[in-house]
């Protein structure tokens, strides 16, 4: 099969590499549905944003501010609620999660979709590396914050990356998750996507019978989160963007079709990549690993 084809093929979901959003969603009603989503702002959250919307879901829009989570709302024309979530301060997680409770609304899907992506100098906050930090503890917070407010078949939709097989060799560096013994942009953003998609994948362990969490890939885009990159990165995406990357509107499909599709529940403890499944790493399958970072995870919150 040549390259060409498999970008234009479709796999067992009906979907593949070239559909949107709007095409995962139609004809569903999502109308009397919540769905809470981080990073709405800008890229693909702000194509979820207005495709969700669109079908009638109800959407609660959380961004670094609610003046910017009120004016992406704004921008697409959807009815909605505007939520402050700085996922890099534990303070204002918990407080986005305080708000969402006091909504009083189930939630059928929580979209972790923000985050920061290969850092070019090493960054920390609270002694820890601002890409674990921000894309990792943060969502870790707000999920656990609010998973009690999961409808009985709630999901959770991790946005993690095929950078996670970037990651260390030994997946998570626990000795060193403040990168002060070694930083490297791109392996510590591949050590936070694999930590999403672990992430996902205990907590669907976790979950009560009929919820669900999964993990996905949402292509190659050319969004705001890559605006860390060296300039020969920049122009070989210049380059073959128009032929081998993603548009943000077929960025934004899979994160739709696992939080709204009804075969998107097949996901639970799974990675996704073009709305079908995808193995992840060595590292992205081990549960002891998981469990660890759970733990770990667990410790770092009780401090913060």
């Amino acid at each position: 099969m040549s390259l060409l084809t498999a970008l234009m093929g479709r796999g067992t979901s009906g979907f593949g590499y070239r559909s949107t959003a709007e095409e995962v969603i139609g004809g569903l009603d999502l109308a009397g549905r919540t769905f809470l989503l981080t990073g709405c702002n800008s890229g693909i959250g702000l194509e979820t944003l207005r495709v969700l919307a669109l079908g009638g879901g109800h959407v609660i829009a959380a961004a670094r501010t609610e003046d910017r989570a009120r004016e992406a709302l704004r921008s697409v024309g959807a009815t909605g609620t505007a939520a402050a979530c700085e996922l890099s301060e534990p303070a204002s997680v918990r407080a986005c999660v305080e708000a969402v409770r006091a909504l009083g609304r189930p939630l059928d899907a929580i979209i972790c979709n923000a985050g920061i992506m290969a850092l070019p100098r090493l960054t920390q906050k609270a002694g820890i590396e601002l890409q674990f930090l921000t894309n990792h503890i943060g969502h870790f917070i707000l999920v656990n914050g609010l998973v009690e407010r999961l409808s009985p078949d709630g999901r959770v939709v991790m946005v993690s990356s095929e950078a996670h097989r970037r990651a260390p060799a030994e997946g998570i560096l626990f000795d060193d998750l403040s990168g002060g013994k070694r930083y490297r942009p791109w392996e510590r953003y591949g050590q936070s996507k694999l930590a999403n998609l672990l992430f996902a994948r205990e907590l669907s362990r976790r979950l009560a019978t009929g919820q669900t969490a999964g993990a996905l890939h949402p292509g190659v885009i050319r969004t705001n989160l890559a605006r860390h990159m060296g300039p020969a990165a920049r122009a070989a995406i210049a380059v073959a963007g128009p032929l081998f990357l993603k548009t943000i509107a077929q960025g934004a499909a899979t994160q739709c079709y696992l939080a709204a599709h009804p075969d998107g529940a097949a996901a639970s403890g799974r990675y996704y990549a073009d709305c079908n499944p995808r193995q992840p790493s060595r590292q992205g399958q081990d549960d002891a690993l998981a469990a660890r970072l759970w733990e770990v995870s667990e410790q770092i919150v009780a401090r913060l």
